[in-house]
């Protein structure tokens, strides 16, 4: 693979350039704004802290791939989205649902033949959605802890959903987004980094708040 090959995919970039993206690659500050938002609410929770941390690496990570645009920054820009992924699933199985360790890691791993399967699926029957296909796995992940935990824990149940709807917004814009160029040449991808900003942000918020509060107390040995 050659790991420096251009990589031209998103509706403002039309042509090479490190600055050739320059609202795609400046909102990624939201990212770490949110991760900086979030940070003192984290203190003594390590599993809430390392997300936030993760959260700043997003931002980091896409910022190189909206200026650099080769394949590695793409590996940069991807890497810490599924990091963030596997460490929620874990906390969620952990905390929200009050199993063991193993369960949680199991989850985390349950994760990826998970997404390969829901994403496939949403490829065979619409496309790639413009690469969105690959987060509808998150939708059923959250949604589905939002449904579990809604009878025992309604606060945080209302704090997913209030996350997945975001989600579904953010990702709205990031699919319509090369559809939009020739009328729109901005194109719409920075609102889904200045809207999953703000979702990842409020998920770990969700979290922290859960653990704070009257939920399901987690099992001994539980993250």
């Amino acid at each position: 693979m050659d790991w420096t090959r251009a990589v031209n995919a998103y509706c403002e970039r039309a042509e090479p350039g490190f600055w050739a993206e320059p609202v795609n690659a400046l909102t990624n500050a939201a990212f770490l704004v949110a991760a900086a938002r979030v940070w003192p609410m984290t203190r003594g929770d390590g599993g809430a802290r390392l997300l936030a941390v993760v959260l700043a690496l997003i931002g980091i990570g896409s910022f190189l791939f909206h200026t650099l645009a080769q394949v590695w920054a793409g590996l940069a820009d991807v890497a810490p989205i599924l990091a963030f992924i596997l460490v929620y699933t874990y906390l969620a199985t952990t905390r929200f649902l009050g199993g063991p360790r193993w369960a949680g890691l199991l989850a985390a791993a349950l994760y990826l033949p998970f997404s390969a399967l829901v994403s496939g699926a949403a490829e065979r029957v619409a496309g790639s959605l413009n690469g969105s296909a690959n987060y509808l796995p998150v939708v059923v992940l959250i949604g589905a802890y939002a449904l579990i935990l809604r009878p025992r824990a309604p606060a945080t149940a209302r704090g997913l959903a209030a996350g997945l709807a975001v989600l579904l917004v953010s990702l709205a814009f990031r699919t319509v987004d090369s559809a939009v160029c020739a009328s729109f040449p901005l194109g719409t991808h920075f609102l889904w980094h200045l809207l999953n900003a703000a979702m990842l942000g409020w998920m770990i918020r969700v979290l922290v708040r859960h653990r704070a509060g009257p939920g399901l107390a987690p099992r001994a040995g539980a993250g």
